[in-house]
């Protein structure tokens, strides 16, 4: 039998809440090839089939089986980033309708992959690890929000890293897309140039450009006499080597005569928003955190001295776009209250307007 190998050119990683948070723009997880076995271990003899021959068709969503890879052959493989030789399983489904799906794997027992793959063995969507809890196990798969076309035949594979093969759950059910987020904002731009293949990020990067300075937006004067700032920024995606880099913006600011900043983040997608200690020549370190968005906003207290200057980071929470992103930017908005106030007069422009200075 021909095995098939599958180049992901644009990976698309969902990468596990659970996991670590950290402040760089790439995606860096060595792994152990440790797992955790949840599984039960009861294959019913309902699993997926050997190849795309013998796939097994689901009738519809939501679906659950359960199965075994280890005594399957080794058909298929997609890198996202991992490849391997770890035998598979395969499951065959036709949407109704245009449809966005779940693929979850919590609760197998191994270290898996899965990945969808259309007729002509495109790579629809593919995930190597989300989940590392006790929950749902270590480096367990779980796809979000694939986009599948009514009518079109698509292939599920439960895969594995590496040769790791076992006792796998799978659960496929349908995904409601939340509304749209459009934030509008008058205050202060960010003024970051607009982002793309290979962008060098010599603007606000911080720590993550130290080729550039380690250069941070300096804020300490942007208060009003009243010490408030509507900050508009943009966040998003660029690629470098046809890889995915997250923009992660890092900021000053100054503490008012109250010795209290207020910080309310918002964002058209999710995103971190962190207080900072150290510097980039010893370490900078997470001190306090909040998650904003997609128009859910959130808020954070930082608590200095009159003239303390404070490091503000704020980024995706994901390193890649998620599936369905289109281009390579979104916006995000700050309101401070409790900064010093400036002694440099500033304009205020709208997101549309920051926009048109680099088109």
């Amino acid at each position: 039998m021909i095995r098939h190998l599958v180049a992901l050119m644009f990976i698309l990683i969902f990468t596990s809440p659970s996991m670590a948070v950290d402040l760089g723009n790439t995606l860096d997880t060595p792994k152990s090839n440790s797992h955790i076995g949840q599984n039960p271990g009861t294959p019913d003899g309902r699993e997926g089939g050997e190849d795309i021959s013998t796939a097994f068709l689901i009738p519809a969503l939501p679906f659950h089986d359960t199965g075994n890879t280890s005594d399957n052959l080794d058909d298929y493989d997609v890198e996202c980033p991992y490849g391997g030789m770890a035998k598979d399983v395969i499951y065959s489904y036709v949407p109704p309708t245009n449809e966005y799906v779940n693929v979850d794997l919590c609760g197998s027992s191994f270290d898996t992959k899965t990945y969808i793959l259309d007729g002509a063995f495109n790579v629809i969507a593919c995930n190597d690890d989300y989940y590392s809890d006790d929950e749902c196990g270590s480096y367990v798969s779980f796809i979000e929000a694939a986009f599948l076309e009514e009518s079109v035949q698509y292939f599920i594979a439960v895969d594995g890293y590496g040769s790791h093969s076992g006792d796998y759950i799978l659960d496929i059910t349908v995904f409601t897309p939340p509304p749209p987020c459009f934030l509008t904002c008058d205050g202060l731009p960010e003024g970051e140039p607009a982002l793309g293949p290979n962008y060098s990020d010599a603007f606000n990067g911080g720590c993550n450009s130290p080729e550039y300075g380690n250069p941070f937006a300096d804020l300490t004067q942007a208060g009003d006499a009243a010490g408030e700032l509507v900050y508009c920024g943009s966040s998003g995606w660029y690629s470098v080597n046809n890889s995915p880099v997250r923009d992660t913006d890092w900021m000053h600011f100054m503490v008012g005569a109250a010795g209290l900043i207020q910080w309310t983040l918002d964002a058209e997608h999710p995103v971190f928003g962190f207080l900072l200690g150290g510097d980039c020549e010893s370490g900078a370190v997470i001190q306090d955190q909040i998650t904003a968005g997609p128009c859910l906003p959130a808020t954070l207290m930082v608590q200095g001295e009159p003239g303390d200057i404070v490091m503000l980071w704020v980024g995706p929470t994901e390193y890649s776009p998620p599936f369905g992103f289109v281009g390579h930017e979104f916006n995000y908005l700050g309101h401070f209250t409790g900064l010093a106030s400036g002694t440099v007069p500033t304009d205020n422009f709208s997101f549309g307007a920051v926009k048109s200075m680099y088109r």
